[in-house]
């Protein structure tokens, strides 16, 4: 049977009105207010309209239910700023990425989640210092955000949502924690994104502190993270210049104003030099890096290349335009070489 649940998701994928869908339909609002509410069936003619204007599979229409991220389960780094339109794109597209994680995890055995629950730790520095100490990684710069996450078994995909406001979101669901990041914003910025994700995923599991105060604390757990305090003062015992801001930012892969943002909060920067670097590349990233790519998506695909399976034949097994793939797996281009080794589950345990 046409499944109403199903027909939101893509409108919300679409960003479009419920009048604008009917408009691009060809059918009357009345009638699509009907068939969205349960109240009709639409006939073979109207599922077709609407399967065009949305640009869905006609398929897509008729499977199960879909289970919907509640936006008091995600966390967003901007919710104030953005629209409810551009919020329900991106949680309607974590609803895609859980189906694209079970259509591989049917195949393939990806690495166990290994996060701590800090919900009891107020002092995000301190719950920094705690999963650095849990995942014994010292004080040393982590070189990719992405990578470390995928490591602890935490389920990183992309958003190609071509707007700032949506920086990211992260959220769990049966036990699996997700991290959801805009492609659109510089490297730097989403290595704070995914660490700030983080700080959201083991601090405020069941709750806690809601809104700007959890957003405050999330930030503050990102930048001790990605900034540890021994290492960073003892490699910046004092800024002389901003030059020197923008050469030191490379060590923990973090923006400029972030970096000068986290020596002034240590007294190792003035006011007045902060508001400089601020002032100068809050809009534009000195000096950029490359952005960061997930290593679980590229194996998975390069061994999927390697049976004949491309981004085209997911796409078909879940009825949903390839493109929300690309989306998602952060727009990787498989190339097959070089070989892979042929077993799956082994490559995963050496992630």
């Amino acid at each position: 049977m046409f499944n109403f649940t199903r027909l939101e998701l893509a409108r919300q994928r679409r960003r479009v009105t419920a009048k604008a869908l009917a408009e691009l339909a060809g059918i009357a609002p009345v009638t699509l207010s009907r068939i969205v509410n349960a109240q009709q069936t639409p006939d073979d003619s109207t599922v077709d309209a609407l399967a065009r204007a949305l640009k869905y599979p006609r398929d897509f229409f008729f499977l199960d239910d879909v289970n919907p991220i509640d936006v008091q389960a995600a966390s967003f780094r901007s919710l104030t700023s953005m629209s409810a339109r551009e919020r329900d794109a991106a949680l309607s597209a974590g609803v895609l990425a859980f189906a694209v994680l079970e259509w591989v995890k049917q195949r393939y055995d990806l690495p166990p989640i290994d996060l701590i629950d800090l919900s009891h730790e107020r002092d995000p520095s301190k719950a920094s210092r705690l999963l650095r100490q849990h995942w014994a990684i010292g004080e040393k710069p982590i070189s990719n955000m992405i990578k470390l996450l995928e490591t602890k078994g935490v389920r990183v995909f992309s958003l190609a949502e071509e707007t700032k406001k949506v920086d990211a979101f992260s959220c769990w669901r049966d036990n699996e924690a997700f991290v959801f990041l805009n492609t659109f914003k510089s490297a730097e910025r989403s290595r704070f994104d995914a660490a700030h994700e983080l700080g959201h995923l083991v601090m405020h599991k069941h709750g806690g502190p809601q809104g700007r105060e959890a957003e405050n604390e999330a930030n503050a757990f990102a930048s001790a993270f990605l900034m540890p305090h021994d290492d960073l003062v003892s490699h910046v015992p004092y800024v002389s210049s901003v030059e020197q801001i923008i050469r030191a930012k490379k060590r923990w892969g973090v923006a400029a104003v972030a970096l000068a943002y986290r020596l002034n909060k240590l007294g190792r920067l003035t006011e007045w030099q902060y508001v400089q670097i601020n002032r100068r590349y809050r809009s534009a990233e000195p000096d950029g890096l490359p952005h960061e790519k997930s290593a679980v998506w590229e194996m998975v695909l390069k061994d999927l290349w390697k049976q004949g399976v491309s981004k085209n034949h997911i796409a078909r097994d879940l009825f949903i335009p390839t493109q929300e793939i690309e989306d998602l797996l952060f727009g990787l281009t498989i190339d097959p070489s070089p070989p892979l080794r042929n077993d799956s589950k082994e490559r995963f345990r050496l992630l």
